[in-house]
């Protein structure tokens, strides 16, 4: 029978027997529970080292005392397998060995999140077992460089292999001429000389590849580029290289820090410098976001990297994840998962948040807000109401010529999710802002609500009152809202507010004149 190997397709493939009694979950037997979660996350796919992390910090929360080093040890137990070139054959490996690269990848990664809380002799024994890989992968060869380089290890020993170093240069010298030297080719050629003595199987193989699949680029005598163009750089017959892959760290290369800002893809700076701890997080929330499945717990239980940001990190991870452009539809999942968040958000925090989730969305109406854009603003309001007061109520009102879906959803907002207390301060909002007929309609539901105002608030709205009444001499609704003042604060009514709001009442045209002015007199005089 002829050994199998998992394809990037996920099916098995001629070449390795390994794989295929992982999948029959034969060597599992020697983890405990908790490891096994650990193993099957980092088994999930290329967010599994994320997805692990999650699954770590959970294991702590519940038991402070647990460890990765029981993991750790069943991962570099021997075992006994098959070769690769004979199946009668058989030899001895250790565990991690048997692992597919995406699975080796995955481990490694999620050890350079959580080296620090582990053994330093612990890493370097895993180091060293995946080191036995008869079929290194040139990514989890890197992978285990940086982490001996997070150890203060082999720090001289360069992240990327002969072939790489080789084929690089070729491209560098394809851009820049070939009579001259610098740049990349300055990078790699003072390292290369030092690490001559690897095998030369590598680049025989490289070449071997090349004939059969044909070169990326081919550089004319001009030294212009002739070959043909690939938005993918592929390292071998499994792996691509993403811009954020392709970053070479500063101490790799001899050029100053202004080359090496410049020649950093512009993907790296779009992170805004967040920590790495976000940044493995970004991929999986996608994910969810894109899904049109319901999310289970260890779904939402992402979203609690929020609690580990601050105001201007939210910012470009809502950025990052497109979040102003999400569906409508998406909107009370993700709601939901950022309300089940304990400990509740910071005041930064949900207000940043919230202006990058919802505000666009809501300038933007044109007509009555959809049925999940409501429950996720009302939602969200009920749990942090100062918040979307100050990111989303006030920027609204202060949008000059919002319109009726605008009014009606922030009407709905005030009589249903705010308090006596927030309403006050929506109503000292409305006293900065020129008014309109949708900020009309807002205010008067404000004065319906009846919020307690203080005597210096009260002649504030008064004044602004008197002031904005030469502009709405034919509104309806500012009658209206008139009406609701004489009515509703008729006790709140001094003497000089009576004054005031009686020459108001004198430019008024509408057909509620009269009933103003039989208001105003029963009012008595204090």
């Amino acid at each position: 029978m002829e050994p199998q190997v998992s394809g990037r397709d996920g099916k098995d493939k001629p070449g390795d027997g390994a794989h295929s009694c992982l999948n029959s979950g034969m060597f599992l037997s020697g983890f405990d529970g908790q490891s096994r979660l650990l193993l099957r996350s980092l088994m999930s796919g290329t967010s599994g080292a994320s997805r692990a992390l999650g699954v770590f910090h959970r294991q702590q929360r519940a038991n402070p005392d647990s460890s990765l080093c029981g993991f750790i040890e069943t991962l570099c137990r021997d075992e006994i397998t098959h070769t690769e070139a004979d199946t009668e054959f058989l030899t001895i490996k250790p565990l991690v060995c048997l692992f597919p690269p995406l699975f080796k990848q995955n481990l490694l990664s999620f050890i350079h999140l959580v080296h620090s809380v582990l053994p330093r002799t612990a890493v370097l024994h895993l180091i060293k077992c995946l080191s036995q890989d008869s079929r290194p992968n040139p990514w989890v060869t890197a992978l285990c460089r940086q982490l001996e380089r997070d150890l203060e290890t082999h720090r001289e020993v360069p992240l990327y292999t002969t072939p790489c170093s080789q084929r690089l240069k070729e491209l560098s010298q394809g851009l820049i001429g070939s009579a001259e030297t610098g740049g990349w080719t300055k990078c790699f050629s003072g390292q290369t000389a030092e690490f001559e003595s690897q095998s030369t199987s590598d680049l025989s193989e490289l070449g071997t590849q090349r004939k059969r699949k044909g070169s990326f680029v081919s550089v004319g005598s001009d030294g212009e580029e002739t070959g043909s163009q690939s938005k993918r750089i592929k390292m071998d017959d499994n792996e691509c290289v993403t811009a954020e892959e392709l970053r070479v760290p500063k101490e790799m290369s001899g050029a100053p820090e202004s080359d090496v800002a410049a020649e950093t893809p512009a993907s790296d700076s779009s992170c805004g410098g967040l920590p790495e701890q976000i940044k493995v997080c970004i991929p999986q929330i996608k994910e969810l976001l894109e899904s049109q499945t319901e999310w289970d717990q260890s779904s939402t239980d992402v979203f609690k990297v929020l609690n580990n940001c601050d105001s201007n990190q939210v910012e470009v991870l809502c950025s990052m994840l497109n979040l102003p452009g999400l569906p409508d539809q998406a909107l009370p999942k993700l709601c939901s998962s950022v309300l089940a968040l304990s400990p509740d958000l910071s005041y930064s925090t949900a207000a940043t948040l919230i202006k990058s989730l919802l505000l666009e969305k809501v300038l933007s109406l044109s007509e009555p807000a959809s049925r999940c854009l409501v429950t996720a603003v009302t939602s969200l309001c009920s749990r942090y109401p100062r918040p979307v007061c100050q990111a989303l109520i006030g920027p609204v009102l202060e949008k000059e010529n919002i319109g009726p879906p605008q009014a009606e959803l922030l009407s709905r907002l005030i009589e249903s999710c705010l308090d006596s207390h927030y309403r006050l301060l929506v109503v000292q909002m409305t006293l900065k802002i020129a008014w309109s007929e949708a900020v009309l309609s807002i205010i008067h539901s404000l004065l319906d609500s009846k919020p307690v105002l203080n005597e210096e608030l009260f002649t504030q709205f008064t004044e602004q009152l008197v002031s904005q009444a030469p502009r709405f001499t034919k509104s309806v609704k500012f009658a209206k809202m008139m009406l609701t003042v004489l009515t509703k604060y008729s006790t709140d009514v001094t003497a000089a507010h009576k004054h005031s709001l009686s020459s108001c009442l004198m430019l008024n045209e509408t057909f509620l004149k009269k009933s103003l002015q039989a208001a105003l007199k029963r009012i008595a005089d204090t």
